[in-house]
């Protein structure tokens, strides 16, 4: 075995780099107060250099940071903008729909008074040739009792309503189309019962009028 001591361990070599001594020139005096000027003279210059660098950098900095904020101000202008024509057009588009709806409801209620219209004559139309056919009195024509003929008639005119499967809107519809329904009504009601009483009327003059033919 061998025993190495502190003092018999090898010693790391160190190594220092080659550095070649500055020549003093011969005959000339160094000046070492030049030499220490010259360099915070430098190192003054570079310290300006960064600092102009830094200003530079800094206002070049703000400057794309004025033109982002306007680019932003621009974008929410343009945003807003475009909302607001949206929103005119959505007005328009809804007043336009409000319109045709209204439009086409008229439509609607003219053709159900039309309709309403041509079924009144067209009763109306029945009635007289009915009752001209009961004056004059055709052989071999059924009788009916005027509940009879009220039956026929609420029989023709009496339609199942049908509306279990209709919505709100269109539950309106129909209960607006048999009001009007209604009203049509009461007008041939009103006609039938001025026609009545012209009918009686003009029956109590020709019976007065025979009467006196009678008498001579």
């Amino acid at each position: 075995l061998f025993i190495f001591t502190d003092e018999s361990k090898p010693k790391p070599k160190l190594f220092a780099p080659n550095m070649n001594v500055p020549k003093i020139p011969e005959g000339d005096k160094v000046d070492f107060d030049d030499i220490h000027r010259k360099r915070q003279e430098k190192d003054l210059s570079e310290l300006q250099s960064l600092i102009e660098a830094h200003f530079i950098q800094r206002k070049k900095d703000e400057e794309d940071l004025i033109a982002l904020v306007q680019r932003i101000e621009k974008r929410r202008a343009e945003r807003a903008e475009q909302q607001r024509v949206r929103a005119e057009q959505e007005k328009e588009r809804q007043a336009r729909l409000a319109e045709e709806k209204e439009r086409k409801e008229q439509e609607e209620a003219r053709k159900r008074q039309d309709e309403d219209a041509k079924k009144k004559k067209a009763l109306t139309n029945m009635t007289q040739q009915y009752g001209g056919v009961q004056q004059r009195g055709r052989k071999g024509a059924k009788k009916q009792t005027e509940r009879e003929k009220k039956r026929k008639i609420l029989a023709e005119r009496r339609k199942p309503l049908n509306i279990d499967h209709l919505s709100e809107d269109k539950l309106k519809e129909k209960a607006n189309e048999l009001w009007q329904w209604l009203m049509g009504l009461e007008a041939e009601k009103f006609d039938l019962s001025e026609k009545l009483k012209r009918q009686k009327y003009d029956m109590n003059v020709l019976q007065t009028r025979i009467n006196e033919q009678q008498k001579l």
